[in-house]
């Protein structure tokens, strides 16, 4: 089952054509603090019950990162047997973690959230090194289908969309991988302020680990075994707000002396006759292990993506353009607010990878670090999409539809005129205004018109250049403006953010 969730959250992280998020994208609303930060009380409810009953599986199946964590650790284990020693728990440190993060959510400190967020953190690392690959590997197969005149697949450009992000992720990911590779579950049991908050209803789960101490020899495979260092031999003591149920202790033990199972009743203790023999161990549960499930197979991706033009033609090269300085950043349609943004998200990256233009990408600023925004430099947010609205697990970008993103005001245009060409290259353009789907830009006669000649003098040639003239009222800070225009390196035409959006 762990396999099975890894597997399939990994593929809606890593798909960038919005295909699979119909199929999957409720593995990424199942993950425990998007749900809370979203305020899904069925989520939290079904979790809460899910833990009380079966203990910290959440850990061990739907988390993304804790069963990377274990594969990380499965793999030194196969070198390196029985490693793992008992140690008490670190509670000074996991309650700080813990109160750390609500301090966090409560002051909008979206760097905390996003840093001790165990599924975002995934995500990130999923977005920032192995989205990539994948992308190359798809660019591949669509040259080859190209080459048999079939678009099945089309390719995407890779581009690094922070190098910032990409650090603070990778160091991230290594301390999370050693920690894994020495004491396999210590980041889960001593920082991941999710599996403190489980560790507080995992002491009254139904279902636990549980010794019989007649059958015991003290052998202390299990604790050996055990990736949470939760289990004591000598004392035949579980601690079971660090246990994930992960069933290594159960598969290593020759004697039987442990089990997965409810308290027994007063009758059975009273009915229960002794052993005369030892009984031999038992075989490890086959179906938690080997567990099989069929992936429906998924229709080809036969949508062809049209070419990126910079300009309306022309054969020179084409200098990149530059992102310009905005006194306000701008979020996506359906975030309501900067302050709502850096509340409730994680730092996934899922609407990043999810958006077709390009026009997210992880913030560098560090109020803001980690978190989305919006740039024009490789494309516009098209009115039609509302992609990043659908995907967003933790509410910080609402459900939105394509009425109401027409008629969300997330910033407006601002018109540069030291970089306009109408200016410094004296031509005429109007990009910025063909281009406005919400018409509120128009172009306006640079100079007026000449009056009339005197007798005998020749008449004055009309200046046709005209300038753009925003309508910010009629604005919705879609960018087609600021990406279409010609000027490079930064654009005549820009949009600026608004802090609270609103309604036009």
């Amino acid at each position: 089952m762990a396999a099975v969730c890894f597997t399939l959250i990994t593929l809606l992280l890593l798909d960038f054509t919005g295909s699979l998020h119909c199929w999957l994208g409720w593995l990424a609303k199942v993950q425990l603090l998007p749900a809370v930060l979203a305020l899904n009380a069925v989520v939290i409810v079904v979790l809460a019950l899910l833990t009380l009953v079966f203990g910290r599986i959440y850990c061990s199946v739907i988390c993304p990162l804790g069963v990377f964590q274990d594969i990380v650790s499965w793999i030194h284990g196969r070198k390196k047997k029985n490693r793992f020693s008992y140690s008490p728990a670190k509670n000074w440190l996991r309650y700080a973690m813990l109160v750390l993060l609500i301090v966090a959510v409560v002051l909008g400190l979206g760097i905390v959230i996003a840093l001790l967020a165990p599924y975002g953190t995934y995500g990130r690392f999923v977005n920032t090194f192995l989205q990539p690959l994948y992308i190359w590997g798809n660019n591949v197969l669509a040259s080859i289908s190209d080459h048999f005149n079939s678009y099945a697949f089309y390719s995407k450009d890779v581009w690094l969309k922070s190098l910032p992000v990409l650090l603070v992720t990778l160091g991230v990911i290594v301390a999370i991988v050693v920690l894994a590779w020495k004491h396999g579950r210590t980041w889960c049991n001593s920082i991941c302020p999710v599996g403190t908050t489980l560790s507080f209803l995992a002491r009254f789960s139904w279902f636990k680990v549980r010794f019989d101490e007649d059958k015991c020899k003290n052998c202390s495979l299990c604790t050996k075994n055990c990736k949470a260092a939760c289990i004591d031999y000598e004392t035949h003591t579980v601690d079971y707000s660090r246990c994930v149920v992960c069933g290594n202790c159960i598969e290593k033990c020759k004697f039987g002396a442990l089990k997965y199972s409810h308290k027994p009743t007063r009758k059975q203790l009273e009915t229960a006759k002794p052993v005369a023999e030892e009984a031999k161990a038992e075989k490890p549960d086959e179906v938690r292990r080997a567990l099989m499930v069929g992936a429906a197979v998924m229709g080809a991706e036969a949508v062809l993506a049209q070419a990126n033009k910079k300009v309306d033609g022309g054969l020179a090269v084409i200098e990149d353009k530059q992102v310009p300085n905005r006194s306000t950043p701008l979020t996506p349609p359906g975030s309501f607010s900067a302050a709502n943004m850096a509340k409730r998200c994680v730092g996934c990256q899922l609407c990043v990878a999810q958006c077709p233009n390009d026009v997210l990408r992880p913030s560098n600023d560090p109020a803001t670090f980690m978190q989305p925004v919006m740039s024009y430099e490789r494309g516009y947010c098209r009115p039609e999409c509302t992609r990043c609205s659908e995907v967003c697990p933790a509410g910080a970008i609402q459900p939105i539809d394509e009425i109401e993103k027409s008629s969300i005001q997330i910033g407006h245009a601002v018109w540069v005129k030291k970089n306009c060409i109408v200016l410094t290259d004296e031509v005429e353009c109007g990009n910025c205004a063909r281009h406005c789907p919400a018409g509120a830009i128009q172009m306006v006669p640079l100079n007026p018109a000449p009056e009339a000649p005197a007798e005998g003098e020749e008449p004055k040639e009309e200046d046709k250049r005209r300038i753009p003239v925003v309508n910010v009222e009629r604005c919705i800070g879609c960018g087609s403006c600021e990406y279409v225009c010609p000027a490079r390196p930064f654009s005549a035409i820009y949009v600026e953010g608004h802090e609270v959006h609103r309604m036009i």
